[in-house]
């Protein structure tokens, strides 16, 4: 073979950044050198330590030698040998001076090989899972290597955070606008274990998520090294498929399973990388994988004799109504059009607000401890229940004494806390299609649609009632959704946190076509800036993306402002500020104790939203309110309504 190729890279502009006797760390084709100016010779040794891989470049100069800044070691500067004539010099690399620039010369760059890294990350974007958000370090770099790649390609889309739960929140949101997985990605340790409440916010509220985790070389594993964490035995209780990836593992198959376990399970994968195996050439004869028949279609049918009992329940009923809870979001045009034919209410879970507007004729807004009078009267008159997607949590309140039909895709939610009387383990749209070609031109149901637009006028002026109400300490709860019912756009997605702020937005805000994604069962503070991230990601392009939330929430992932302005994120953040936890307040008045520790002390959240470089407007007058909120949905980028609200108007 003839000699490799040489290529000339200039590496320091002007001499004089370099001072006699000093030293510094740069770059060329990926190679690091140490850059040395000494005895007035400028000279080029690789960057590596040979013993530890310190970087030389961060090193100094000490009575002639060259010593290594972590353990050391000394070398000659300009030769790179160690004395007293040890054999564990450092690599020298030719140097020319030209005017005030110099260059050093390296072998002309051989072409990437393909690491397990790229395969498994070809297989992943080949099944459709192209959004990430972490965070790179040291133990994931072959893995983010593989995905920048793919980014180049147009074939990923990979946003930066400042904190790994965000991340995870931003997949859990994503995953809960589309149904579909999104990535959340961070290294050994505390890289990857700062997702884990995020991924479990995505687990209980049953979306797909993917979780990538960096992990330390597989050689020092259980030796305690640095961020050593057992990544497969800590995520083992939160992850339906988690495994590490080894080196003679069946790659793109593994990856395959774990985007598969999360479509169908509607669960949460995780897959560590050890640093070493992500480096790791991929076998010649592997290829990356595609879904292509390794999903069978879901739309099946309930058994028929559960779904025959179901229809003679529905041709009996005389005053049937519909719960739909976030498992229906997709399938929401078949069962209003069956509700339609039933003539009959269409009540939502508080995860499911916004799936049928309130203004539409069947529409009966939210049950539960954040709902409305409207929904828990036409369930209590009701004499049959028809339940889509819900999972009867003690926060919505579904009643077990009356008649129940349940549809499920999880025959493990069917008859989860006590009996119904007709389980239908089917997928919803299909469930439908089989019960309305039964009871097609059979039903004998009450038209309820004049007895649900009465029960509105009634709640609307009880809200009217409770908008005149005024507080020495600031705005109102009611007054700013009332505004936001107003302005935000038809066709928004909204993110929205946890505490009263939430409870408020379940009982005041009156959704049209909106998008409303919250963290439900796990009901984590924090959750709705960065879902929000998530949703901006999914459907950004096409939606105004807005997101709620309290001061408690915001407080938790404020660093992620910086993130949506270097994306240019186009989210509008409605922050009900008051200075308090205030449903902790309440909850330990409810307990007859003492409020104690619940105050908090904030800045002045606008002006740091400036700072970051996004849009802050703060309002401290009801009377300004409908103004600022209209600048904050017209800004063009990030922006941020900083409301000062009353704890005790909510």
């Amino acid at each position: 073979m003839g000699e490799k190729k040489k290529v000339w890279y200039k590496v320091l502009s002007n001499k004089k950044d370099l001072p006699e006797g000093r030293v510094k760390t740069v770059t060329a084709a990926h190679q690091g050198i140490c850059l040395t100016h000494f005895e007035g010779k400028f000279s080029a040794l690789d960057n590596k330590c040979p013993h530890q891989g310190g970087p030389l470049g961060e090193g100094s100069i000490e009575n002639g030698m060259l010593r290594c800044p972590w353990h050391g070691w000394d070398f000659h500067p300009c030769t790179g040998l160690p004395p007293g004539g040890y054999d564990d010099g450092v690599k020298t690399f030719e140097v020319k001076e030209e005017g005030d620039a110099v260059y050093v010369a390296l072998e002309e760059e051989a072409p990437h090989v393909d690491t397990i890294s790229d395969v498994m990350m070809e297989t992943m974007v080949n099944w459709g899972v192209d959004t990430v958000f972490g965070m790179v370090g040291h133990s994931n770099l072959g893995v983010a290597d593989a995905m920048r790649r793919l980014e180049e390609k147009g074939k990923l889309q990979y946003f930066g955070i400042r904190h790994e739960g965000a991340a995870a929140f931003a997949a859990s949101g994503y995953a809960k606008l589309t149904g579909k997985p999104a990535v959340c990605f961070g290294i050994a340790g505390p890289g990857a274990t700062n997702m884990f409440t995020g991924m479990w916010d995505a687990k209980v509220d049953r979306v797909p998520l993917l979780a990538l985790s960096g992990q330390v070389d597989t050689h020092v594993l259980g030796t305690g090294a640095f961020q050593e964490v057992d990544l497969v035995k800590a995520f083992q209780t939160v992850a339906d498929f988690n495994h590490a990836v080894q080196e003679h593992s069946r790659h793109s198959e593994l990856m395959s399973l774990a985007i598969k376990h999360a479509l169908v399970k509607r669960d949460v994968s995780h897959i560590t990388f050890p640093d070493e195996v992500a480096f790791t050439p991929k076998r010649t004869w592997e290829k990356p994988k595609t879904p292509e028949n390794r999903i069978t279609p879901m739309n099946i049918a309930p058994p028929q004799q559960m779904l025959d009992k179901a229809i003679q329940m529905i041709l009996k009923a005389k005053r049937p109504a519909i719960i739909v809870g976030h498992g229906a979001r997709f399938h929401m045009e078949a069962i209003i059009s069956f509700a339609q034919k039933m003539n009959c209410p269409v009540i939502t879970t508080f995860k499911g607000k916004g799936l049928i507007p309130d203004a539409h004729e069947l529409g009966c807004g939210v049950l539960g401890r954040s709902g409305t009078p409207i929904a828990s009267w036409f369930m209590n008159e009701s004499d049959l229940l028809i339940v889509f997607g819900a999972s009867f949590s003690n926060h919505t309140g579904i009643t077990p004494k009356k008649p129940i039909i349940q549809v499920d895709f999880d025959p493990m939610a069917l008859s989860k806390f006590h009996k119904v009387d007709a389980a239908l383990w089917g997928e919803i749209s299909e469930t439908l299609h089989r019960i309305e070609a039964a009871t097609n031109g059979k039903l004998d149901t009450i038209d309820q649609r004049d007895e649900i637009a009465n029960r509105w006028s009634i709640w609307k002026a009880e809200k009217e009632s409770r908008l005149k109400d005024q507080g020495e300490d600031g705005i109102s709860s009611i007054a700013v959704f009332d505004v936001m019912n107003r302005v935000t756009p038809e066709n928004a997605v909204i993110a929205v946190d946890v505490g009263n702020n939430t409870y408020s937005f379940g009982r005041y805000f009156e959704p049209k076509h909106q998008s409303i994604i919250m963290s439900g069962y796990l009901g984590s503070i924090g959750f709705a800036l960065p879902a929000a991230m998530g949703a901006w990601a999914a459907q950004g392009k096409e939606r105004p993306i807005w997101s709620v939330s309290g001061d408690g929430g915001m407080g938790q992932y404020l660093g992620e402002w910086m993130t949506l302005v270097k994306y240019n994120m186009n989210i509008k953040h409605v922050l009900l500020n008051n200075s308090e936890l205030g449903k902790i307040s309440k909850e330990q008045r409810g307990a007859e104790l003492d409020v104690w520790q619940t105050s908090l002390h904030n800045p002045n959240f606008a002006d740091f939203a400036n700072n970051c470089g996004a849009l802050g407007i703060r309002v401290e007058d009801v009377a300004d309110l409908e103004a600022a909120m209209i600048r904050l949905r017209d800004h063009d980028g990030p922006a941020l309504l900083d409301i000062v609200c009353d704890v005790n108007l909510i």
